[in-house]
């Protein structure tokens, strides 16, 4: 893929640096001079504009970019660049970072993001996938709630532990898309039993949710959860 980050600090060059090493053609445009490290990512490609001038995007050629990623540290300017990615050169898909968690409700496709990535739901996810055994965890959103990454761990007492996957009868709009267990990530395949302790991530929309914890962790398990927050 050809993809653009706006945003040359420590978040878009760790960016730059994971997607170069996984194949991808990347450019860095930053707007500060002093932001401008090449020797930092050697192998992308840098340019220095204002990520929020259309004039800017137009002469690094954003239209052929499969994928813009917005990961400067104000969220104003992150949400002018998506939009501008979005609305003035169609890319397929637009990236943002939130900065700050109160303006996490503004990262919506009518500002032309397809996914925001907020590092304090990032990390609470991740402290929660830690720590729990016998729950879902949401770990991430896609398509503003349209579909979500979740996980749950199995304990040994879960309904389906030792039944093939194709004994699952997973409700429409889920899938399982990967099982972890210990250090291994498997595809999941129609005859890969499950084992107790694996870490199964599903895609799904969020009006299903309730019916994946209910099949993989028992009927009562979604009133277990609700009691258990309070609700």
């Amino acid at each position: 893929m050809r993809v653009a980050i706006a945003g040359a600090g420590n978040v878009g060059r760790s960016i730059a640096q994971e997607l170069i090493e996984n194949g991808h053609q990347v450019m860095l445009i930053e707007r500060q001079p002093k932001m401008l490290r090449p020797d930092r990512v050697p192998a992308a490609e840098w340019v220095l504009a204002d990520a929020c001038e259309l004039a800017s995007l137009e002469e690094a050629d954003v239209a052929n970019c499969e994928v813009v990623v917005a990961a400067t540290g104000d969220d104003k300017v992150n949400l002018v660049v998506s939009l501008l990615a979005k609305t003035e050169f169609s890319v397929p898909r637009v990236v943002a970072r939130v900065n700050r968690a109160e303006n996490e409700w503004l990262f919506t496709e009518q500002w032309g993001v397809d996914v925001a990535v907020s590092k304090p739901r990032v990390m609470a996810a991740l402290v929660e996938e830690a720590v729990s055994v016998g729950d879902l965890v949401r770990l991430m959103t896609f398509r503003q709630g349209e579909a979500n990454l979740v996980e749950i761990t199995l304990p040994r007492e879960a309904p389906y532990v030792g039944h093939a996957v194709s004994a699952v009868p997973l409700p429409p709009d889920s899938a399982l898309v990967a099982i972890v267990r210990g250090r291994r990530v498997l595809t999941p395949t129609p005859d890969d039993p499950l084992e107790a302790g694996d870490e199964l991530v599903f895609v799904c929309t969020a009006e299903v949710e309730d019916d994946v914890r209910a099949v993989m962790l028992g009927a009562d398990s979604v009133q277990r959860t609700r009691a258990a927050n309070g609700r």
